[in-house]
């Protein structure tokens, strides 16, 4: 069971939904096909999903970042998004 480390300092279950959702979201914000973006999201949820599974705990800037890089190979601009959302916002 891993849990991350959220910013404020408390912790949470992760959950892959929230994270596939994220990539979806950054996806479909540069208007690319349902198809697609579902196809990026599951193949970055899965790349992060490799990457902690032996870590009892992450924070939520390392899973950000980890999402950040697989999200580049597949598309750059939505990794940019993905990245700076909450600057953004």
């Amino acid at each position: 069971m891993n849990h991350i480390v959220k910013r404020k300092g408390h912790t949470e279950q992760f959950d892959e939904r929230k994270l596939y959702a994220s990539i979806y979201a950054s996806c479909m914000a540069l208007r690319i096909t349902d198809e697609e973006a579902e196809t990026i999201a599951q193949m970055v949820t899965d790349e992060v999903l490799e990457e902690i599974k032996s870590k009892e705990e992450i924070s939520s800037s390392d899973l950000q970042n980890a999402a950040t890089k697989s999200l580049k190979k597949y598309h750059p601009d939505a990794s940019y998004l993905y990245k700076t959302h909450k600057d953004l916002s």
